[in-house]
């Protein structure tokens, strides 16, 4: 029985949540009141499983809607049909909590694939395909549909009645502009949309229209079903209606959709316009000098706020909901943001700061909603920098560390030894792993333990004496392939038989950094603009690209090549030791490296970037599988340069002769669930609003 309270129009049709001027309004005690929407976005993936496998169980959706409720949120954003179990769960959880339930907002997909084939909105497949997906939609919220099993898609018995829960329909994913401007095109002469419940004005783009269309065509079904719900399309700043003179890329403004051009003309619940507005892209959120006068209360100029304070402005009395933003925790940084918003390269509190910065700027500038994403971390996301360095296949089976889209969620999915090893220098939580999961790898220098999760490999040893990073420094080469550098300089004059890959150097803050071999540093083999060092037997940094160089005809003017330096180690304090990567008490060193930094694409298949080159017109690195890992540690005094620690009276070290560290392929994961402290800090900011 559904449980949330309902007004009954006219003709029969039930009404919970409309629109009335620039706001959302919900019918609550027999009467109508604002409805500020403060969501967050939900996926449908867990670590070892790709989306279209819908591995979520009811029991973690109960779960979550718990916690999600506890963080202060009120809406749930889902970006497709899900199994039978998520509609399930919410009624049932919602029937426990009749007085506070937790709403909802209903995603139909594009068929992305379609319009990627056809790059025609209006062909009769793509528009087809659509409006089946929206039906099938309306028959899953409301309980009244089985969907038979298709590839990638929910299927089952739906008999969950969530329709009361329901916010809004969001219409659509992220529209290409080149497939915009491509059907606008090809149906210039075409007539406007008229129909039942929506229309498109006379200035409306025939992409415009076929919006109008899917719209109504949602508002009819659901009528059926004796519902009204508001209506909305996802957009983006890439189509936002707006102009962005700034913008260097073309192709970042080079056609707009406007919700304005679309009006409800039947139905009590309205129609509001929709964007995902992150703080760092496109990128004349960062040259535009548009919005000087626009302050945060540091008086700061706040290209974000700017941008939000127009967008708002432009839709006059429309709501408008911002419905994707945030910032991801991640060692790796895809773009450069204002302000220190970057995409990525941010701790959890820092996340969690720049998020609620973000959601009180939505706030006040009166916008009718805002919907963090994400609420659970994704390893099967991929990002524009680091996907050339993995095997498609295989990404939810690891978690790449360089790699932001992973790290979006307010609930972190972590590797599985997350909880069970902390970085800080002691050893006595390494008694409670299972044994056969740690390896005895005995070096000249010392013995080392090491073990392995779904994102690191850890090391622990007890050094021949007390280990002091200000006096001495710490190096451990890696060996994975046949190649790379063999004379470092840092060896002073001694040669290696075989090359090393990289090299974890400890002393320091400054030093303390995981370093690539420049002949197998495949982010200089891959983008041409990178600088490259001179030296051979120069070992550098470890970097990420997090802007390509920008050239006309596709950008406006020409942009530098940007990137950013990932390999930096944090040392374990009394302050901050949650994101400790290496410690040291006395003799006792700790250490944990993400497999990425090691150059793998694949650590669950012992996959690695090869030395092969890379072939023009290639997007993805050639790889190698390997047998597994050779680990050499030394120790370098700072003031006499003395090496201690290598196996040889000569100047030749053989690295042949150091033992292989191996480990098992894995075809299934294990991983810690558990929220960050950006969770927290929302939670705070959440509650802050009415």
């Amino acid at each position: 029985m559904n449980q949330a309270e309902s007004k009954e129009l006219e003709n029969g049709a039930q009404i919970k949540f409309r629109t009335k001027k620039d706001q959302v309004e919900i019918y609550k005690d027999e009467r109508w009141s604002p409805f500020f929407v403060k969501g967050v976005n939900l996926g449908a993936s867990l670590p070892g499983h790709f989306p279209g496998e819908l591995s979520i169980k009811k029991e973690d959706y109960l779960r979550w809607f718990e916690m999600i409720q506890e963080m202060g949120a009120n809406t749930i954003r889902i970006y497709t049909i899900l199994n039978p179990e998520f509609y399930q769960a919410l009624v049932e959880y919602n029937q426990e909590n009749v007085k506070n339930p937790l709403f909802f907002m209903q995603g139909v997909w594009s068929p992305v694939n379609l319009l990627h084939k056809t790059n025609d909105a209006w062909s009769p497949e793509v528009t087809k395909q659509f409006e089946k997906e929206i039906s099938d939609a309306i028959g899953a919220v409301n309980g009244e549909i089985t969907l038979p099993d298709q590839p990638g898609k929910a299927s089952g018995k739906y008999t969950a009645d969530a329709s009361s829960y329901l916010v809004a329909w969001h219409i659509g994913t992220e529209w290409d502009p080149e497939m915009v401007e491509n059907t606008n095109n090809q149906h210039s002469d075409d007539p406007v949309f008229q129909g039942d419940f929506f229309k498109s004005n006379k200035d409306a783009s025939p992409f415009e229209s076929w919006l109008a269309h899917l719209m109504n065509h949602t508002a009819k079904e659901e009528e059926k079903a004796g519902w009204q719900h508001p209506i909305t399309f996802t957009n983006w700043i890439t189509t936002d209606p707006l102009e962005h003179p700034d913008e260097p890329l073309v192709m970042e403004d080079l056609v707009s959709v406007d919700a304005t051009n679309i009006q409800r003309i039947n139905g009590e619940a309205g129609y509001f316009a929709s964007f995902h507005a992150y703080p760092y892209y496109p990128d004349f959120l960062r040259y535009t000098d548009k919005y000087k006068d626009v302050k945060n209360d540091k008086g700061q100029m706040d290209t974000y706020k700017g941008y939000l304070r127009e967008l708002k402005n432009y839709h006059r009395e429309m709501p408008v909901m911002i419905t994707e933003f945030g910032v991801p925790v991640s060692r790796g940084n895809a773009h450069i943001g204002p302000l220190g918003r970057d995409q990525g390269g941010h701790t959890e509190v820092e996340q969690g700061r720049h998020i609620t910065d973000m959601l009180k700027h939505i706030y006040r500038e009166g916008h009718a909603g805002a919907v963090i994403f994400t609420w659970q971390d994704e390893w099967f996301k991929k990002t524009w920098n680091t996907m050339a360095f993995e095997n498609p296949d295989r990404r939810p089976f690891w978690y790449n560390a360089l790699s932001v889209e992973m790290s979006y969620g307010l609930l972190g999915m972590y590797p599985n030894k997350h909880n069970d090893l902390k970085i800080d220098g002691k050893l006595e939580d390494w008694s409670t792993i299972d044994g056969s999961e740690i390896r005895t790898v005995s070096t000249p220098l010392a013995d080392l333990k090491v073990t392995k999760d779904e994102g690191y490999v850890y090391i622990s040893s007890r050094l021949p004496g007390d280990f002091n990073p200000k006096e001495n420094t710490f190096y451990l080469g890696v060996d994975t392939l046949s190649g790379g550098i063999k004379n470092p300089d840092f060896l002073k004059g001694k040669m290696l038989d075989e090359g090393l890959e990289t090299v974890v150097r400890l002393g320091n803050d400054n030093e303390s950094e995981v370093l690539v071999a420049p002949s197998y540093d495949f982010h200089h083999r891959l983008y041409v603009h990178a600088p490259k060092s001179n030296q051979d037997n120069a070992i550098h940094s470890w970097k990420l690209a997090v802007s390509r160089k920008l050239e006309y005809p596709d950008a406006k003017v020409e942009l530098p090549f940007e990137e950013v330096v990932v390999g930096h180690m944090e040392r374990a304090s009394l302050s901050n030791d949650s994101m400790a990567e290496w410690a040291v008490q006395g003799n006792v060193i700790e250490i944990k490296i993400p497999w990425a930094l090691l150059g793998f694409s694949d650590p669950s298949s012992k996959q690695v970037v090869s030395y092969s080159p890379i072939k023009k017109g290639d997007i993805e690195m050639p790889t190698e599988k390997i047998d597994g890992i050779r680990f050499i540690p030394w120790i370098i005094d700072k003031s006499s340069k003395t090496v201690h620690g290598l196996k040889s009276e000569s100047s030749l070290i053989a690295i042949t002769d150091y033992p292989l560290y191996n480990w098992d392929d894995w075809q299934e994961v294990e991983y810690d669930e558990q929220v960050k402290e950006s969770y927290y800090i929302v939670q705070d900011a959440f509650n802050d609003i009415e």
